[in-house]
């Protein structure tokens, strides 16, 4: 009778086991025949807050330059001067239909944004920037028939109240020495 009990034991355990072993045969072919993770895009900036009184420097400001009308390569000769000057080079393109700055327009969702003030002092006098999202990351400018070119600007704007700068993720922040 023991040999008998002892041998269904035998046989239970053996079954036990080997339910255990297909499913953990199944659970490992479930993961070695699963598809790879989609490759995450990195953000091209990050939405940085700038309290009142900090500065913003060119290499703080992702910059999206749009040809309105002026000549073949504007956007992307404007981009290679303000990236001289430390701005970080976004996209270039053509204006969307129907825009036509004469000049030059900085596009911001908030017309306070330092950033914004930074890149307008890079583009002129007559710049005009306006409360106008793009669609673009950072800050967007607009170029055209009238564009003078890019000049030396201010080296920092000052922050005159909080706002939120989209910061290039390896940005620099100014030195406090200035």
């Amino acid at each position: 009778m023991t040999d008998v009990r002892d041998s269904s034991r035998s046989a239970i355990t053996l079954g036990v086991l080997a339910v255990v072993f297909l499913a953990g045969l199944t659970w490992a072919w479930s993961r070695v025949t699963e598809p790879f993770p989609e490759r995450a895009e990195a953000a091209p900036c990050t939405s940085t807050l700038i309290r009142a009184g900090e500065d913003v420097a060119p290499p703080q400001v992702l910059v999206t330059v749009l040809n309105a009308g002026g000549s073949n390569g504007l956007a992307g000769n404007t981009m290679d001067k303000l990236a001289r000057f430390g701005f970080v080079a976004g996209a270039t393109g053509n204006a969307p239909n129907g825009t036509g700055p004469l000049s030059a327009q900085v596009w911001a969702s908030d017309p306070e944004d330092p950033a914004a003030m930074l890149l307008a002092s890079y583009l002129g006098k007559d710049v005009e920037v306006v409360d106008q999202p793009s669609g673009y990351p950072g800050i967007t400018i607009v170029v055209g028939k009238q564009f003078k070119g890019v000049r030396k600007g201010h080296p920092t704007v000052t922050a005159r109240n909080d706002s939120y700068v989209c910061t290039p993720p390896l940005s620099t922040v100014p030195d406090a020495a200035g």
